[in-house]
């Protein structure tokens, strides 16, 4: 499988590129600062430069195409809410349209839990990112994409358990970003898992397992 990653030198997706090529598939990584084109490349993929704020649909549309699925785990990262609203926000519906313009029907969006944070102190900015994350859902959602929405709890980067919690509404929890990535490597694997949203986080059941499960009819 040929896999184009958006956001590919971030914790998700470095490690999803590992997996990926482990198992002989082929990854394209799209990264905004030339410097994290190393990280990509250390981590199995081919870089290429892209910029969600400045590249247009057709931009992107020419990176994606030959491809067979795109992951977007791409973010701003609390670098302000004017960022938020373009990368993780019109950066997604970009991305969408850009799949959609190249022929590219299978798109897994990393997005986020709806419990992330409840009861702290979230603050303005944080607000205004579960608001953008939210809208984008439901820009993918309304496409004809044959599209997965991962929503993992609080991302965690000590090493994985390989067993999760996965399902259309579970608890919020702690997941390792170690088995979000091999979640979504199982889930592209199953071309059943499409057109739902699937809640993450740590647990006892075994990843491909947990995908086998969602994807059964």
């Amino acid at each position: 499988m040929k896999v184009f990653q958006i956001g590919a030198a971030g914790g998700v997706g470095r490690r999803l590129t590992q997996l990926l090529t482990a198992r002989g598939d082929s990854v394209t990584g799209m990264h905004r600062e030339a410097t994290q084109g190393e990280t990509v490349r250390e981590a199995g993929g081919t870089p290429v430069i892209g910029d969600l704020i400045t590249d247009s649909v057709d931009d992107l549309a020419q990176k994606l195409r030959g491809h067979e699925a795109v992951v977007f785990s791409a973010g701003a990262h609390g670098t302000g809410q004017d960022k938020t609203t373009l990368i993780d926000g019109k950066g997604l519906e970009k991305a969408a349209d850009a799949a959609a313009a190249a022929e590219v029907s299978r798109f897994v969006l990393v997005s986020m839990f709806p419990d992330a944070l409840r009861g702290g102190e979230a603050g303005e900015g944080f607000e205004h990112y579960a608001k953008v994350k939210k809208t984008a859902d439901v820009y993918l959602t309304r496409t004809d994409l044959d599209w997965l929405i991962v929503r993992p709890g609080t991302l965690l980067d000590t090493s994985g358990s390989g067993r999760v919690t996965a399902g259309p509404a579970i608890e919020y929890g702690d997941v390792h970003r170690d088995d979000v990535a091999a979640f979504i490597d199982a889930a592209l694997q199953e071309p059943r898992l499409r057109r739902v949203i699937v809640e993450l986080t740590s647990g006892e059941i075994p990843v491909a397992d947990a995908v086998t499960q969602l994807a059964a009819p």
